[in-house]
């Protein structure tokens, strides 16, 4: 009997792939062969833990096939030992045994596999697939040997450490997990709620919300899993992510969300209790005219620049939830919530109620970039005590800095929960303002406007004397709140300089 992995052997033994295909692959490109490999194998090794168990009880081969094809099936010259023994060719082999088990699996395996080029022997020559073939069969990956939660959590490890390597591919499917553990957690899902990303990259908020119920005590096979992913390797990458951590209800759907959403019910957009999501950053191309009049109502803010789409996918996420249940926590660029081109949307997200809180995050966040992060907390149906206002948190210091990296402790994350879910003031932390004074700061939900930075200033009466700690503080609020404008300014630039090489093409 094979024996458990620990996790760090694990971690060790999936990167070990990798590494078998350095110097004919791009590091970007890891994922679209190490993936696919990893869940052929698993999904050979469940199978033949099936079969083995079924076969000891009955003593009969036939029963024992019927029993691990209730599982999923694997057709006959399509097992990872099929390909393993094939002398030469072994893309070819690879390639169709991986399309014989989606076209014998098509309710929850079609295209799972991805559209990586296995043929390609000048990319991966039959000598370095028969060495990753090898180097996979090292060990076991029943449940047994290698349980959902310890697999699900090496292959999230996996999904980073490519991350790490690819550098700059890594945004389109890495967000910082300690910033999606305190989104979820400031949601708070509950057993038996569907639960949305709209640009679901590999499903990490997914999986984040899952782990949340179970670490609270709920029954995290009630939930309910869906999302949406334009790259088709990724949305694939997403799909064996949730299989493997055990998943059963869940739906990862490809292609744009913004030209055709696919979560539709009676000819409306499907509606979730709740959405997470950190939507590309003020991406160009996009339909613009087509939202004008959009089939889906999604245009009830108005109409984003073209240069920016942020509040599209912000007026999709909002009509994606519930009527009431239905909340939303979105990772943004500070820019949204004071940009002077967005100020009419604004201020009628503002006056519609939706707003619950607005978070603002230190900077180095998002992956490869030095700027200050948002989160901004929606609800359908506000509690009556929060209706009419807003929290901010100012939350720039809760931050913690390793090597490149920035990230939220646990103390961090912590601080900041308990000041949302207290919803109640906090000097230079957090403010509760009502729609009126939102409403004189002419809709702009930048966070310095509200939350000023605490100082140590002189009691005098007549406050003539400001004390240097007080001037200093007065000095950074100013200068943060100055390139936070300097920030919105350089992306209109940039948007300027686009549009008019569009115009010269």
């Amino acid at each position: 009997m094979a024996e458990r992995l620990s996790q760090q052997e694990l971690e060790n033994y999936l990167w070990g792939a990798a590494t078998v295909l350095r110097g004919l692959v791009d590091a970007g490109d890891y994922k679209q062969y190490v993936f696919p490999l990893l869940f052929y194998k698993r999904l050979s090794d469940v199978w033949d833990a099936d079969y083995a168990e079924a076969f000891a009880e009955s003593n009969d081969h036939a029963y024992a096939v019927a029993t691990a094809n209730d599982r999923f099936v694997i057709p006959d010259g399509a097992h990872w030992n099929d390909v393993r023994v094939m002398p030469r060719d072994v893309g070819r082999a690879l390639q169709d045994a991986m399309r014989a088990i989606e076209a014998a699996n098509p309710a929850r395996l079609e295209g799972i596999f991805g559209d990586a080029l296995w043929t390609n022997k000048e990319r991966l020559p039959d000598a370095t697939l028969k060495n990753l073939l090898e180097h996979f069969a090292k060990h076991t990956l029943s449940l047994a040997t290698v349980p959902e939660d310890e697999l699900g959590n090496a292959y999230e490890y996996l999904i980073n450490k490519f991350a790490d390597d690819s550098g700059h591919t890594a945004q389109e499917f890495y967000t910082n997990r300690t910033v999606v553990h305190l989104m979820v957690q400031m949601l708070a899902p509950q057993p038996g709620e569907r639960i949305y990303d709209p640009t679901c990259g590999t499903g990490g908020m997914l999986i984040s919300a899952l782990d949340e119920v179970r670490r609270s005590g709920g029954e995290y096979r009630t939930l309910g899993l869906f999302g949406q992913e334009r790259n088709h390797m990724t949305a694939s990458i997403a799909r064996m992510n949730l299989a493997l951590h055990g998943v059963g209800n869940f739906a990862i759907a490809r292609g744009d969300t913004l030209e055709r959403p696919a979560f539709i019910d009676r000819d409306r957009l499907a509606t979730f209790d709740v959405v997470l999501a950190n939507p590309p950053y003020s991406i160009k191309q996009w339909n613009r005219t087509a939202w004008m009049n959009d089939a889906w109502g999604r245009n009830f803010l108005g109409t984003p620049p073209q240069g920016r789409a942020d509040y599209a996918f912000f007026q999709h996420i909002l009509r994606s939830m519930d009527g009431k249940t239905g909340r939303c926590a979105i990772l943004f660029p500070h820019g949204v919530l004071f940009r002077k081109e967005e100020a009419e949307m604004r201020r009628k997200l503002v006056e519609a109620d939706l707003v619950d809180c607005v978070l603002g995050l230190g900077p180095n966040l998002f992956y490869n970039s030095p700027m200050e992060a948002c989160v901004v907390i929606c609800r359908s149906q506000k509690p009556p005590d929060r209706q009419g206002r807003v929290l901010l948190i100012d939350a720039v210091n809760e931050i913690s800095r390793e090597r490149a990296m920035s990230f939220l402790r646990p103390a961090h994350q912590t601080r900041i929960v308990n000041a949302y879910q207290a919803f109640t003031g906090e000097p230079g932390f957090a403010t509760v303002a009502t729609l009126d004074e939102i409403a004189r700061q002419d809709y702009s939900l930048s966070i310095p406007l509200y939350v000023k930075r605490a100082s140590n200033g002189s009691n005098d009466a007549d406050a003539t004397r400001a004390t240097l700690p007080a001037l200093w503080a007065t000095w950074e609020q100013e200068g943060r709140e100055f390139w936070l404008e300097m920030d919105a300014l350089v992306e209109m630039l940039d948007t300027l300089v686009d549009e008019a090489e569009v115009t010269r093409e």
